[in-house]
């Protein structure tokens, strides 16, 4: 905990909670990111844009299917989420970040630096990473793959799963400190239908993890249903056009994205969030008056915030009421054609083997070394990557199935 942060934690209204003990896509993780910025705003619960020219835009605020308890009923039966970008901020949830020591190649720019500069590096641009590291820096060069069949169906099912527990309502924001606001509000609101109800969906998150910025979205967070264990269980949902399991690379992605987000969840849940490098790295004035439909909305439901440094406040006084995620993680997997489960694959976090891909991905980002090529017992990607014909590794090297 810095000193900014345990500055922040002083003179704090808590926020009441009480914890009970009800009990819930496949995405290629090279392309999800082009996928949750194509939704429209009744999709998901992160903040998405395309950026366009006006000053001010709308963002839906999420009511979710909560038991009625005071101002907290009103907080955990709604979150403010993504919106249709009308404004020239771009988007946050699936970008990158740089460490506070940016590192170039002679007066090359960083892939970072040049496409995540004051952004924030989300978990499946380290996923996209891990899969295929040439394919990301064609992607980050030459623009995102198109949306698939099979992405339009993992998207469309994510949104169905979202909307067992969240409506959402559109709520007008305009700069980046109100972008921001949402998803610090969206965390509150998720955290604590969590805790009332045992269950989430779709929780944003940000956090400063192995030296960087980092966002992402956890498809879904479960309360154990045993009181000797109050850890929450992370999920993932995958879903498959193929009734038959993964390929080990892509279970062993999925895991590395669940191991991600295990990581952010836990940097917050031990209060170690840097709010004084977080203002200055997005070049944020914490004392902006957030618009008034947001004030509006906090103090409806309960925490009533006037500054982004208000409510950056409330964010980590949640924070510190958080215990770390369980250390069993669970991958599941959907058939697209009916949604019948094909398999869930329950697994151990493995702090150091996370932090190896992490950082063996940062060392592309931050430009430390160029892109390496897929191993060649894992060619077979190559069938289903819209730049193979280009890809100087397929050269004299056919793609054949593992």
């Amino acid at each position: 905990m810095t000193e900014s942060d345990a500055d922040s934690a002083i003179n704090v209204p808590e926020i009441p909670v009480e914890i009970v003990t009800d009990e819930e896509m496949g995405l290629i993780e090279a392309a999800l990111t082009a996928g949750r910025s194509s939704l429209s705003s009744s999709t998901i619960p992160a903040i998405s844009s395309a950026a366009a020219a006006s000053s001010s835009s709308f963002s839906p605020l999420l009511h979710r299917n909560a038991r009625s308890i005071g101002s907290i009923a009103r907080l955990s039966k709604r979150r403010l989420s993504d919106y249709t970008d009308t404004s020239p901020i771009r988007d946050i949830e699936d970008s990158g970040v740089l460490r506070s020591t940016q590192k170039k190649i002679g007066v090359r720019e960083s892939l970072l630096h040049r496409f995540r500069r004051k952004k924030g590096l989300s978990v499946t641009d380290i996923t996209g990473t891990e899969w295929c590291e040439k394919q990301m820096e064609f992607l980050l060069l030459f623009g995102k793959p198109e949306i698939t069949k099979a992405m339009k169906a993992g998207i469309v099912r994510h949104a169905k799963l979202e909307e067992e527990v969240v409506k959402k309502v559109k709520v007008r924001v305009g700069t980046l400190e109100d972008v921001l606001a949402l998803k610090f509000i969206n965390f509150i609101v998720g955290v604590n239908q969590l805790l009332f109800e045992g269950l989430t969906r779709e929780l944003p998150l940000i956090g400063f993890v192995e030296g960087v910025w980092m966002v992402g979205v956890i498809d879904e967070i479960r309360m154990p249903e045993t009181e000797a264990n109050r850890n929450p269980i992370l999920v993932e949902t995958k879903t498959r056009s193929q009734a038959r399991s993964p390929a080990e690379p892509q279970q062993r992605n999925g895991r590395l994205q669940l191991m991600c987000y295990k990581c952010l969840w836990d940097s917050l849940a031990a209060n170690s969030f840097p709010s004084r490098q977080f203002y200055d790295f997005f070049a944020l004035n914490p004392h902006y008056i957030l618009s008034e439909e947001i004030r509006e909305n906090t103090a409806n439901s309960g925490f009533p915030a006037k500054t982004l440094d208000d409510l950056l406040r409330y964010f980590s006084n949640m924070c510190c009421m958080l215990p770390p995620a369980d250390d069993q993680l669970l991958l599941r997997y959907e058939y697209q054609e009916d949604h019948s489960l094909l398999g869930e694959d329950q697994f151990m976090y493995d702090s150091d083997w996370a932090k190896r891909q992490i950082r063996c991905c940062l060392e592309f980002w931050l430009g430390e070394r160029g892109a390496n090529y897929t191993p060649v017992e894992e060619r077979w990607k190559c069938r289903y990557c819209k730049f193979s014909s280009v890809c100087p590794a397929n050269t004299n090297t056919d793609c054949t199935s593992s």
